[in-house]
């Protein structure tokens, strides 16, 4: 749903004073249609701040049902301590600020909790029903966040050993539905220790009666970062690594997947360059880590987690010739064109990393669609993307004069003249700059670069 762009004005500690400005009505909610309000202001008139006029569709929302705070139809309205009701996000984000005082009262908020007004949101979606021929949209009925008491004793439920199997795999699964609904059910999860028991329950045992609850603790804790401390519980123990391997070539495919997140995540948050080490040295982790990564596109979740999870293990410069040995060369290639923006950033970071061993430069040199794939990346994705496409070309030329007429074929040149006269950063120009000195011999003689107008391009004389 669209909303209306606001004016806001500070006036005291009252908060905001927000004037609608006509132009901006929600188009999603309220097709255009009914009053021309560029007549209205060339005939002079003048909205007060605040002011409640008719919509463009000639539809006034109801002043109760606006939020005091963003004038904007409530949503989701909860009622304040002071028993005034706004839309959630709003008062959130009010309170978020360090606001302590009710917006319109003025009083202070002596209890920042927020109760639902059930009765309202249901007189809201009426009326939205009720104007449905003027384009009127139903507002969607909230789910409220989670209960921090019932997730306490869910997280009791699932930890204790006294409770049958069934009991605390049942309160696991409804923790896992809590924590997939929204941010605010993980933030309420998060807070009531949960990673602690989570992370207890996955490497408590893993004989074959408590498999499933290790699987079902693992598939919740991979919704969470860790902190240092957690990270260090699960990487400083070789047999937790290895337990984590393990299930790697689990059958089930959510299994592989959330082991390969929990890899990534405690890779990523362990500072200990040892440790680091010591997890990408466990045996098969990369062997598992590329199976995820060439799985099918109906898998998405597999595709991003492989590449997060195979790029902060490539971060260890000394195993990296392990992840050539299993594959990753052929699968990053293979998989270039499937990543979205971030994963196919971190997937030519990837590529770039392993440039820099010989064995990784030679496998990339060897893949016919390598050169290609990286030139045709430069400019296309985002400037780190950029800088890594050039980076592992310099790589991959620096070592072999058939790449660099490979790379000229595929049209290199072209793009690092435009690389060094845009706005990327200047690692990727400096890159692209040392490609481009790199590149001369190997120029067609009919190139611009070798013709009379090359003074005339702002590319530095080398």
């Amino acid at each position: 749903m669209v909303r209306p762009q606001v004016n806001k004005t500070r006036v005291g500690d009252v908060g905001y004073i927000v004037r609608i400005i006509p132009e901006t009505t929600p188009t999603a909610l309220l097709r255009e249609k009914g009053i021309d309000k560029r007549r209205e202001r060339e005939r002079g008139v003048e909205n007060m701040p605040g002011s409640l006029e008719p919509l463009d569709v000639g539809v006034q929302i109801p002043y109760h049902f606006r939020c005091p705070i963003s004038l904007e139809l409530m949503c989701d309205p909860v009622t304040v301590s002071t028993g005034q009701t706004y839309d959630r996000a709003s008062i959130e984000s009010w309170v978020a600020t360090g606001n302590i005082t009710c917006p319109v009262t003025r009083s202070q908020l002596t209890d920042f909790s927020l109760i639902p007004n059930h009765t309202l949101r249901r007189l809201i979606q009426d009326w939205c029903v009720a104007n449905r021929s003027f384009g009127v949209e139903r507002i969607p009925t909230p789910k409220q966040p989670a209960d921090p008491a019932m997730v306490r004793s869910l997280l009791s439920q699932a930890s204790s050993q006294s409770n049958q199997f069934n009991s605390r795999l049942s309160a696991l699964r409804r923790l896992r539905g809590l924590a997939r609904d929204s941010d605010k059910n993980r933030l309420v999860i998060s807070g009531q220790s949960a990673r602690e028991v989570l992370l207890s329950i996955v490497f408590r045992n893993s004989d074959s009666d408590s498999s499933e609850l290790n699987h079902e603790s693992l598939a919740v804790l991979s919704m969470f970062p860790l902190s240092e401390s957690e990270c260090l519980f699960a990487a400083s123990d070789p047999e937790r690594v290895g337990y984590l391997v393990s299930l790697l070539f689990h059958s089930s495919v959510d299994v592989r997947v959330n082991s390969a997140a929990m890899i990534e995540n405690v890779a990523a948050g362990t500072r200990s360059p040892d440790l680091r080490a010591q997890i990408s040295n466990a045996d098969e982790i990369f062997e598992g880590i590329v199976a995820i990564l060439n799985y099918p596109l109906a898998y998405p979740r597999a595709l991003k987690t492989g590449i997060k999870a195979l790029f902060a293990l490539c971060l260890v410069k000394q195993h990296r010739h392990k992840a050539v040995t299993a594959g990753a060369v052929e699968a990053l290639i293979d998989r270039l064109a499937d990543f979205e923006k971030c994963d196919a950033e971190r997937a030519l970071a990837t590529v770039e990393l392993l440039c820099r061993i010989p064995s990784g430069c030679a496998a990339f040199a060897a893949h016919a669609l390598t050169v290609p794939l990286l030139v045709k990346r430069i400019l296309k994705i985002s400037d780190r993307a950029t800088e890594y496409a050039a980076g592992a070309l310099l790589s991959l030329c620096s070592s072999s004069e058939q790449t660099q007429r490979e790379a000229v074929a595929a049209g290199v040149l072209t793009q690092l003249l435009l690389l060094v006269q845009s706005d990327c950063t200047d690692r990727a120009k400096r890159k692209a700059q040392m490609l481009l000195k790199l590149l001369r011999d190997s120029w067609p003689s009919d190139s611009i670069a070798n013709s009379d107008d090359f003074g005339c391009s702002d590319v530095v004389p080398f």
